[in-house]
């Protein structure tokens, strides 16, 4: 067991001092991740603060028997907690552009909802709008309500924290994780299928829609590539 497990052990068992001393000896990370949300408004000494809160967090929820780097779990937990925040403050705010094609997406679908007497596939407002059907489904998403995918899906019990729909912090984030190098490591459709429910967070039934294949294919897809992540990861 390394130094950070057994310190992690300990504050899950109570001791404080380990906490502090995991904090201390983390502080570089923690201050890698609240540099990258620096320039909205939020002095950087609180955004280490919350960046800590999150940090400590992530020893709470961390389970020594995953087999998971510690790293790896705490980072989206730090920038979660950021990120909640600068969400509550309204900091972060949804792109221009990204309203632009909202706007034009909904305009389409209720075009063509008049025009055909149902609802458009996402391949019909593609054609209409020139997007693409990943385009719609993130510009659709970042509009609405996002869904917290803290929460374990389904009955796999797998959870993906936290992850941004500002597509361009979502990289920095991600990109440095083993979870980014463990998706791009999945089959193209697993890949998909994940990028859309986690990173965009659509149901899977709106997931079907932007396929062109059946909801239980999606959920059949879905639990085979948390499966192959919990391999890529262990």
């Amino acid at each position: 067991m390394t130094r950070t497990e057994e310190l992690i052990a300990l504050r899950q068992a109570g001791d404080e001092a380990a906490g502090e001393a995991l904090v201390m000896e983390n502080s570089g990370l923690i201050w890698s991740v609240a540099r990258r949300f620096m320039g909205r408004g939020t002095e950087a000494d609180d955004l280490y603060q919350l960046g800590c809160l999150g940090f400590l967090k992530a020893v709470e929820g961390f389970d020594l028997e995953y087999g998971t780097q510690f790293s790896t779990y705490a980072v989206p937990k730090i920038a979660g907690e950021i990120r909640r925040f600068l969400r509550d403050d309204g900091a972060v705010k949804v792109s221009r552009g990204l309203k632009e094609q909202s706007a034009t997406i909904k305009i389409a679908r209720n075009h063509l909802t008049s025009a055909f007497g149902r609802e458009p596939t996402v391949q019909e407002i593609s054609r209409q709008t020139g997007l693409t059907p990943e385009e719609i489904a993130m510009a659709e998403t970042a509009t609405a309500a996002t869904e917290s995918i803290q929460k374990e899906t389904g009955d796999e019990g797998f959870s993906l924290e936290d992850v941004l729909t500002d597509t361009e912090s979502e990289e920095k984030m991600v990109e440095r994780i083993a979870l980014r190098q463990a998706i791009e490591r999945l089959p193209e459709r697993e890949n998909m299928v994940i990028k859309l429910r986690y990173y965009h967070c659509l149901t899977q039934d709106r997931v079907a829609k932007v396929l062109s294949v059946s909801q239980v294919q999606v959920s059949r897809i879905e639990k085979k590539a948390l499966v192959h992540l919990r391999e890529l990861l262990s």
